[in-house]
């Protein structure tokens, strides 16, 4: 599940800014998709589908008011909440959606091999090739054509906290894994209580947060190297590299002095839902959960301990830090997003297409607030919050190793299979070793 597995180029190129919307208007010309001037597309609509739904669906319909107007395309997006289960079913029963957003590379590659998604036009191309780093680019392709823009991202790897419990304690941010498990422990001691909570529960996709977990400690132990071979199957999950991850996390999440903090003890994770830990953090029964930057929302909804809705801010009721490496200074980011797939060969869809590759598309959604995008062309001060403009230049920065949620990209068998169920079983008691090689067997189904 992608709310995704996905989180995070913080100087705003001014070259990147001028000029952008002459070059996409001079690319739908080029491509004969229709720009503001061509009477061809003005009055069609195009469908786009996917798995973003609620409020969320309704600020990204609204993302594209102004295309609209310049444009004449009226673009209806519907959100299905079982997009990633149907969406290969209707492609291949021929009722594919005009564009798709898909959240997750493996899925994408799924559908790219029903012959049926359309490569990207030279305009998207090129939009991609300006303003995101090239894994994304990466991430959209298969056997070297490229298919699928990215959209929007995500941060993993937040811990979230109280900043003024934080000065209550007289403790700080940690700047190296060691320094996380030695805050863990002086918490511990001043409050006699459970410092974590965690929430494993997300129904058919329960387990999920547990492989984001590993996953970081996969990347900062051993490495963006290892990491990727990892993704691709060349190393197993019974390397002692990935069993090192697992014991670097148990530390925390098989300890019943460490969690779990007002839900129960360790079992309990796998009873609770994964978006429930906010509302302990905000209320001050929690003091450390581990969740990506999307959890910013849920505290929209949460209450502080005097019945108030939190500020996520450095000096606000909640706030987060980045997971830090096993070095002090380490840039290492996992995160998610999504990828705009399409299946019609229409003019306005793919004007549509392009102008979602556009600094113009990404500012026009995230200042619409709760969300950011990689785009390094777009303006991380319109960002909703404090947190959301430092995630986003996260995201943006060049020096950030950045690398797709692993479970996303790995088989679905394995990915959001035996992964995820791996994760439940651990937590439930199962010896590391033997999780490991039940992960690994997802290999073979």
């Amino acid at each position: 599940m992608t709310v995704d597995k996905s989180m995070r180029r913080s100087v705003i190129s001014s070259l990147a800014l001028v000029g952008v919307a002459s070059m996409v208007l001079t690319g739908c010309a080029e491509t004969g998709s229709g720009g503001t001037g061509d009477d061809s597309v003005k009055g069609q609509t195009v469908h786009i589908s996917g798995g973003i739904t609620g409020s969320e669906a309704d600020l990204l319909n609204q993302s594209f008011d102004q295309f609209t107007k310049d444009t004449g395309i009226k673009v209806e997006y519907t959100g299905d909440k079982g997009f990633e289960g149907n969406i290969v079913t209707k492609v291949k029963g021929g009722s594919a959606p005009d564009l798709a957003i898909v959240p997750q590379p493996g899925l994408l590659q799924s559908l790219i091999l029903t012959g049926e998604v359309q490569k990207a036009d030279e305009t998207v191309s090129a939009n991609v090739d300006k303003y995101w780093s090239k894994d994304w680019k990466n991430y959209g392709s298969a056997d070297g054509d490229f298919y699928a823009a990215p959209m929007l991202a995500n941060v993993k790897g937040y811990v979230w906290y109280s900043p003024a419990e934080f000065t209550k304690w007289g403790v700080e941010i940690p700047k190296t894994w060691d320094d996380v498990l030695a805050l863990t422990k002086t918490i511990r001691e001043k409050t006699d209580a459970a410092p974590w909570c965690v929430g494993f529960a997300s129904g058919d996709a329960s387990g999920w947060p547990g492989t984001d977990w590993i996953e970081d400690l996969v990347l900062r132990q051993a490495g963006p190297d290892v990491y990727d071979q990892w993704v691709s199957g060349d190393v197993k999950f019974t390397d002692p590299q990935i069993k090192d991850a697992f014991d670097a996390v148990g530390s925390i999440l098989l300890n019943k002095d460490y969690v779990n903090a007002g839900f129960g003890d360790v079992k309990s994770i796998n009873s609770t839902a994964f978006a429930d830990v906010a509302a302990k953090v905000a209320d001050g029964t929690c003091a450390l959960t581990h969740q990506a930057s999307f959890l910013s929302s849920n505290f929209l909804v949460a209450k502080t301990k005097d019945g108030a809705t939190p500020t996520v801010a450095p000096d606000g009721d909640v706030y987060a830090f980045v997971l830090p490496g096993i070095e002090a200074g380490a840039s290492s980011i996992e995160g998610g997003g999504e990828f705009v797939a399409r299946f019609a060969d229409s003019a306005a869809a793919k004007q549509v297409q392009q102008f979602m590759t556009t600094p113009e598309f990404a500012d026009a959604r995230v200042k619409l607030g709760g969300v950011i995008s990689a785009n390094k062309g777009a303006d991380a001060s319109l960002a909703s919050s404090d947190f959301l403009v430092e995630a986003m230049k996260i995201m943006q920065d060049p020096n950030t190793v950045f690398r797709f949620d692993a479970s996303d990209l790995m088989p679905a068998t394995v990915g959001s299979g035996s992964f995820w169920k791996g994760m439940v079983s651990w937590i439930d008691g199962m010896p590391t070793d033997k999780v490991l090689e039940a992960i690994q067997a997802g290999y073979e189904n």
